[in-house]
């Protein structure tokens, strides 16, 4: 099964790379430290991304205690993070990782609701909640279509959806090189280049708006502002690649 093998080859490489740890303090830290050091400049960019989704949006929301799902939750810490908030917060995942998935949602103390799912099959019943946030995970989607649609259809139908750390290019060829070079990095390194399932791995403009127009969905973009150091690092990491570099808005999506 498609399915099970990009879950195996997922963690295989995040294994590798060192994500997670044994340690509670690193979950509640996350996203403004990471106490591992492993990774201070993806959790810099995520963190900017999360005080941006704060600002703009969920303190827009926050009359009453809201329904919220986190889709594509991970280590569960942006769940805890909005579960701290007085929220009503379901983290859902396909990784069942005690480091990296939905067991290491026993490392907060605010109840976090995990469950085990894929998010064009989400186990809910129609117009249930109020907010859904796709957390750095719509990019794994197949057909973004099929998997917005699942994810409105658990909306309520003033609910709010959002796209938080998925890359976004204005040119798709310099996004298709992206994968490219992933596909090959990772083919070199672990002897698999984790393409089990054919995602579409990254938004365009085009493609976003495209989606809007079939689903009938209003956008709106925020940019997070980025620091000095990132953004240097950025742009030099465009310059080596010979690419357009990623993207990271905070886009949010509404029924017109």
């Amino acid at each position: 099964m498609a399915l099970a093998q990009f879950v195996r080859e997922y963690t295989t490489v995040r294994r590798a790379e060192g994500w997670g740890s044994a340690d509670t303090a690193y979950y509640q830290a996350l996203p403004y430290r990471d106490l591992s050091g492993r990774f201070p400049e993806i959790w810099r960019i995520r963190a900017r991304s999360y005080d941006t989704f704060l600002g703009r949006v969920l303190r827009r929301l926050e009359q009453d205690a809201l329904k919220i799902l986190d889709i594509g939750a991970g280590n569960g810490w942006l769940a805890h993070r909005m579960a701290q908030r007085g929220h009503w917060v379901i983290a859902t995942d396909v990784l069942d990782d005690p480091l990296d998935g939905l067991r290491a949602t026993r490392h907060y103390p605010r109840s976090v609701r995990p469950v085990l799912a894929e998010f064009d099959r989400l186990p809910f019943a129609n117009a249930e909640l109020d907010l859904a946030v796709f957390n750095a995970s719509l990019h794994y989607s197949t057909d973004y279509c099929r998997t917005l649609r699942e994810a409105f259809r658990v909306l309520r139908p003033r609910g709010t959806l959002v796209i938080l750390d998925s890359p976004m290019y204005s040119d798709p060829t310099s996004g298709a090189r992206m994968v490219q070079e992933r596909e090959a990095r990772f083919l070199a390194t672990y002897g698999f280049a984790s393409n089990a399932l054919p995602s579409e791995h990254f938004l365009t403009q085009g493609r976003l708006e495209q989606v809007g127009n079939e689903l009938g969905i209003h956008w709106r973009t925020y940019t997070p502002q980025l620091d000095a150091r990132t953004s240097a690092m950025r742009t030099f990491n465009g310059l080596r690649a010979r690419r357009e570099p990623a993207r990271f808005p905070v886009i949010t999506g509404t029924r017109k």
